[in-house]
This record gives C-alpha cells, sequence and structure tokens, in this order.
C-alpha cells in the first residue's frame, strides 16, 4: 500500500509539472500576441484587433491564475477561477465600450495589418489549443484555458473576416460588428467560468 502511495505521489507531481510547463507556455505565448496584436490595432486602427489583443491579454491572466492554483486547495482553484472570469467580464466590457466609442469616429481600418496579424493570432491560439487539448475535461482553471483559447481561434476568424470586408467594402462597419461579436465571446465565457467557480465555492462552505 505504501508504495502504491509513493508512486501516486511521483505521478502527481509529474503531472503538475507537466501542467504548469504547458500553462507557461500558453503564457508566454498569449502575453506575446497581446503586445504585438495592441500594437498592430493602435497603428491599424483597428477596433477588431484591440479587442482580440485584449482578449489575448484576458487569456494570459487566466494562465497564470492557472498557475498560481496548480496544487493548492479546491477552494483556492475555484477562488482562482472565479477571479480570472471577473477580469475576463471586465475586459470583455472594455472591448464593448471601445467598439461603441469607434461607432462615433467611423475611421477605417488598414484592413492588410488586420488580415497579417489575424492570420498569425490564429496560428498562435491553434498551438496552444493543441498543448492544452489533454486537459478540456480536467481541472477547472485547466479546462477555462482550454475554452479561451478554443473562443480566441472564433475571434481570430472573425478579424479575418472583418479584415477581408474592410478591404472589399471600404467601411470601418465590420470591424466595430467584429469587434462587439469578440467582446460578447468573452463575456459568455467568463460568466460561464464565473457561474461554475461560484458553485465550487458554494460546495466547500
Amino acid at each position: 500500500m505504501s508504495n502504491c502511495d509513493d508512486n501516486c505521489g511521483v505521478n502527481l507531481k509529474q503531472a503538475n509539472a507537466a501542467e504548469r510547463r504547458v500553462l507557461t507556455i500558453v503564457l508566454l505565448i498569449n502575453a506575446g500576441m497581446f503586445v504585438a496584436e495592441f500594437g498592430a490595432g493602435l497603428w491599424s486602427g483597428s477596433t477588431a484587433l484591440l479587442a482580440d489583443s485584449l482578449d489575448m491579454l484576458a487569456d494570459a491572466l487566466v494562465y497564470a491564475l492557472g498557475l498560481f492554483a496548480l496544487g493548492r486547495a479546491a477552494h483556492w482553484r475555484a477562488r482562482a477561477a472565479l477571479t480570472s472570469g471577473l477580469l475576463q467580464l471586465l475586459l470583455g466590457v472594455g472591448i464593448a465600450v471601445e467598439a461603441m466609442h469607434k461607432l462615433a469616429e467611423n475611421e477605417l481600418p488598414d484592413a492588410a495589418t488586420m488580415g497579417w496579424f489575424g492570420v498569425l493570432a490564429l496560428l498562435a491560439n491553434a498551438l496552444c489549443v493543441a498543448l492544452l487539448a489533454r486537459y478540456r475535461s480536467g481541472d477547472i482553471n485547466l479546462r477555462a484555458t482550454w475554452i479561451c483559447s478554443r473562443n480566441d481561434m472564433i475571434g481570430n476568424v472573425g478579424v479575418l473576416i472583418a479584415a477581408g470586408l474592410v478591404g472589399w467594402l471600404q467601411s470601418a462597419w465590420p470591424d466595430i460588428l467584429i469587434g462587439l461579436l469578440i467582446a460578447g465571446i468573452v463575456i459568455r465565457s467568463a460568466w460561464a467560468v464565473i457561474h461554475e467557480a461560484r458553485e465550487q465555492l458554494a460546495d466547500h462552505h
């Protein structure tokens, strides 16, 4: 029996080390893409790129909190998930406000910049989804990281569609609408994480 316990302890440590390594990699990918996309969004005047970059930042925060929660008690993991959900909700509302602000300006963004960085972000998130796929049915924090990356790919495709429509129609409306759509995805995902985290916290009281 003691040998089984020892082996289980070793396996758990190895699992935690593997999870920590994957979370660190996707954290660095998302932090780097946030900087790149945010700069591109400012340069091109694209609401969709700015929204997507803030989505990357939200994910980086989720991954950082996931790293914090690894190996901790269940109530700490639930609190970390709740915090990440609240941060995502705040950023989602911020994205929506930025999109509404652009409605008044109606400035035409640079479609080419949107397209190039949309492709780059899509490739980055596809890598994150592949790295996190094995954890999509596990701990709430790891599950939240996989959901975030999956939703980001939807946002990336949206940026590419917006870039094509902006170039074709010579209108800022596709960019603004996609920005609002990404905001909606972020807010919906954040609310789901918050709801599940609150249920888990209630179970431990």
